[in-house]
This record gives C-alpha cells, sequence and structure tokens, in this order.
C-alpha cells in the first residue's frame, strides 16, 4: 500500500476550492443580472484602479492579454454604455477609456456581488481561521507576484 502524495492531496483540494469559489461568485453575480461577463468585469475593476484614463494598450498590457481581446471587451462594455473611449490630449492617434457613471454603478454591484460571495465562501470559518487564511493567499499572492518582476 502507498502513501498518498500530500501535494497531490493539496492540488486536489485547491482545484475543488477554485470550482466552489467559481461557482459561489457566478451565482451572485447572475443575481444581480449586471449583462457583463467574467472578462468584462475584471476590466471594469482594471480601470477603476487608473487615476486618469488608460490606454487600449495598458489594459492589455495590465490584464495580460492581446490588444485585440480588450478592443472586444471594450466594445461591448462601450455599447452598453459602461465606458467610453475618449482621445488623448496630447496624442490624437491614441485613444483612452474611462468609466462612465453607468459603469461606476455596475463597479458598485459587481463589489456587492463580490462581498456577498466571500459572506458565503467564508462562513464556515472563524476570525482567526479568516485571519490565517488571508496571509496564506498573501504569500501566495505575493510569490506570484516576485515571479513577475
Amino acid at each position: 500500500m502507498t502513501t498518498p502524495d500530500p501535494d497531490s492531496v493539496l492540488a486536489e483540494q485547491l482545484l475543488r476550492l477554485t470550482r466552489r469559489v467559481h461557482r459561489i461568485q457566478k451565482r451572485h453575480l447572475e443575481r444581480r443580472d449586471l449583462g457583463v461577463t467574467p472578462a468584462q468585469s475584471r476590466l471594469l475593476r482594471t480601470l477603476a484602479h487608473y487615476g486618469a484614463a488608460p490606454r487600449m494598450a495598458d489594459l492589455a498590457e495590465h490584464l495580460e492579454v492581446v490588444p485585440r481581446a480588450v478592443t472586444t471587451l471594450v466594445d461591448g462594455l462601450e455599447a452598453s454604455g459602461k465606458v467610453r473611449r475618449v482621445a488623448d490630449p496630447t496624442n490624437r492617434r491614441v485613444t483612452r477609456i474611462e468609466l462612465t457613471d453607468e459603469g461606476r454603478a455596475t463597479l458598485r454591484e459587481l463589489r456587492g456581488a463580490r462581498r456577498s460571495a466571500a459572506e458565503e465562501i467564508l462562513a464556515p470559518l472563524s476570525q482567526e481561521q479568516r485571519t490565517v487564511l488571508g496571509g496564506l493567499l498573501e504569500a501566495l499572492i505575493d510569490g506570484e507576484l516576485a515571479k513577475r518582476c
């Protein structure tokens, strides 16, 4: 009889957790019927972190996708009134993307959906367990960031 590989068990647990988190988040988003895809949601959240309207190339780099993918996402969000293209004041060849009021309202709803999903996901944990989990997640996130630099 062989002993189970702890890393294999952990990998399976991570996969199950990832699927559960995705399912719960999707359900909370669908309840609010915001009319945005997960990729569009990510683009909206990314836009919110910029002080000034970013260029399409900036968004593509930040999202780690090809520029064409950003164009497709922006097209859909612009058609629904959540973002708008604006000319760069210093270079007319450059287009920048900014949130509209409707986009900001959608972001507030997205944040609410994410908070309620997180509450459901974390419900079984005590405050102490949540603190430990937060530290572990930060270590994993920081490890990924360190690899990129």
